[in-house]
């Protein structure tokens, strides 16, 4: 078994990618890589060398994680950043908790307290953020007209999504599409 590490702010293929060349550029021979986790070929690290990893993620914008605490925060906004940014079904019409609970292995009360006491905000508002920052994307790329934005994120109806959106970015979204603010990265929400 591989050294494993784990990679605060990984939230797209990209960051997969840089990661995975950044390690390489390390001599460093990554077997898996997963949004917040790269399971390394070598069976450890010489010293010096988590240094220096450490290092090269937060040049390029990543940090290392060592904590259990800090890893369960990453994986659960890992979890909520690919249900809504990456999923093309009806996967948001889930139930969050027991979506959660399951793919992080935990119970959902502990994850949710935790998440609220270091983040400071609810699990369910994070992933509210992320479903407006999913709508000011689509509402940008003007392929889609409300109605169809609202289903796609599984809201019930048009006016929820429009009130939700006013609440977080202050706009409607038909006036949002006017002005096309510019969009927050996903690991600043």
């Amino acid at each position: 078994m591989g050294v494993k590490l784990y990679i605060k702010n990984m939230v797209c293929d990209r960051c997969i990618m840089v990661v995975k060349t950044e390690l390489e550029k390390l001599d460093l021979h990554p077997q898996g890589i997963i949004l917040g986790e790269v399971t390394l070929a070598e069976s450890e690290l010489l010293p010096g060398q988590l240094k220096e990893i450490a290092d090269s993620m937060e040049r390029i914008g990543f940090e290392m994680m060592d904590d259990r605490k800090s890893r369960l925060i990453e994986k659960i906004k890992n979890t909520i950043i690919k249900l809504v940014h990456h999923s093309h079904d009806d996967t948001l019409m889930i139930n969050l908790s027991d979506y959660i609970a399951a793919e992080v292995n935990y119970d959902y009360k502990y994850l949710s307290t935790l998440f609220s006491e270091v983040e400071g905000v609810t699990i369910e508002k994070y992933f509210i953020r992320q479903k407006i920052e999913r709508a000011k994307e689509l509402l940008v790329y003007d392929e889609l007209n409300i109605s169809e934005i609202a289903d796609q994120l599984g809201y019930k109806s048009v006016s929820h999504l429009s009130s939700q959106f006013k609440q977080i970015t202050g706009f409607t979204p038909s006036h949002y599409k006017t002005i096309k603010e510019k969009r927050s990265p996903l690991d600043k929400l």
